[in-house]
């Protein structure tokens, strides 16, 4: 049973109009019927590919061109590695809403550039996101799940996960009357993933990325594009070769709440309860049902997991003759957390039930630089490199009536 306080629920009690036509042009897509195809293997060396061409203006429509603030020298987390992942706030200066209809980052430095994920802040978060940047020092701050910003987080359903850029990608391009909404005092969050191999983990130059947005002022007609999460519980073991102390959960759990704090460190219990879920269940696949509360369309969705993902599915009433698979991520890869379009826009309302299932290999952490030097766990949900999420994020509308 979905709780009045959960994502979907303040989703399916909001009241907006929607798209009722959807279309995403990235690089590697395949017209939007199937995956985006995987790369092979985790935290592959993908940089150096040159930007694909943006698309031509459509009426209505202009361009915003961001950049952040200053130039950022990029540095391996503590505890070694060789990933960063920075988060910078950008102000894109809107005095009037506007509606964000196409997406394209460019970094400077792309022999630094693994990966970016674009943000959308509403003004209820700024003031979250502006004290983070403030309290932190040098230019924005770590983060890596998210925008690790208490107050405009995706998974709460506080900000709205836009686009995710990797070298090579062209430009996402919504149709034209659809897109995201931008009031005036809204922040774009750019989290950008540094990857420091080549370099042996060390300091290898600075990097002033870009994000360029579409934007249009919208007419009566133009229709508002939201994500929404699916979470389900991430109860993953150590693995049989593993031990140590933060192989147990309670201990696991109190190790996230010290690194994050009591919301953060309290969602592996009440994702449970959320799910129906009376005792955690650990083991590699995961999976929780979520009842529709309110009358929506899905047009695509992504999976999102960490380091230890295998795979992530979305199925809508799983087990009875209506069942659809709405989205299938097969072999997940973190940086190729790739929009995917539904084939035709599905309509869902109250008396469905969506199932998300995620699968994670602690056997990965050993594979892993990033991962291979920290202890053991027994991986719960948290927004550290060391800790794990499985979220199914949908792009969706309420329905008119």
């Amino acid at each position: 049973m979905t709780k009045p306080d959960s994502p979907l629920w303040r989703f399916g009690a909001a009241t907006a109009a929607l798209a009722t036509a959807f279309a995403v042009v990235a690089c590697g897509s395949n017209a939007g019927n199937g995956a985006v195809p995987i790369p092979p293997g985790p935290h592959n060396g993908h940089a150096g590919q040159p930007p694909a061409p943006t698309q031509p203006l459509r009426a209505g429509e202009r361009f915003v061109d961001l950049k952040m603030a200053e130039a950022y020298t990029p540095a391996p987390p503590e505890g070694g590695g060789t990933d960063e992942y920075r988060c910078q706030v950008i102000d894109p200066g809107l005095t009037k809403a506007a509606f964000v209809t196409g997406t394209q980052v460019t970094p400077e430095n792309v022999a630094l550039a693994h990966h970016a994920i674009v943000y959308a802040v509403p003004p209820a978060g700024a003031a979250a996101v502006r004290e983070q940047d403030a309290k932190t020092p040098g230019l924005g701050w770590q983060c890596f799940g998210g925008t690790g910003v208490p107050g405009a987080e995706v998974e709460e359903g506080e900000a709205a996960w836009v686009d995710t850029w990797a070298p090579g990608a062209s430009e996402t391009l919504f149709t034209e009357d659809v897109g995201f909404k931008l009031e005036p005092g809204s922040l774009i969050v750019l989290q950008m993933h540094y990857n420091l191999l080549a370099s042996d983990g060390k300091p290898a130059g600075s990097d002033r990325s870009a994000v360029r947005l579409r934007l249009t002022d919208g007419t009566p007609q133009t229709r508002e594009l939201d994500t929404f999460p699916l979470d389900a519980p991430t109860d993953l073991p150590c693995a049989a070769d593993e031990s140590g102390p933060l192989c147990d959960r309670a201990a696991s759990i109190a190790d996230v709440t010290k690194r994050f704090g009591p919301e953060v460190g309290g969602t592996a219990d009440e994702q449970l309860e959320e799910c129906g879920q009376s005792a955690p269940k650990p083991g590699n696949t995961q999976t929780c049902d979520q009842e529709v509360p309110a009358p929506m369309t899905l047009f695509a969705g992504f999976g999102h997991m960490h380091l230890l993902g295998r795979s992530i599915k979305v199925e809508l009433n799983p087990g009875k003759p209506n069942a659809k698979v709405v989205l299938d991520v097969p072999q997940f890869d973190f940086d190729n957390q790739r929009l995917v379009k539904l084939p035709e826009p599905v309509e869902i309302g109250p008396g469905d039930t969506l199932r998300v299932t995620c699968t994670h290999d602690a056997g990965l952490r050993k594979k892993l630089p990033q991962l291979s030097k920290l202890p053991p766990r027994y991986v719960v949900w948290g927004d550290g490199t060391s800790d794990e999420m499985c979220t199914g994020i949908m792009t969706v509308s309420p329905r008119r009536s």
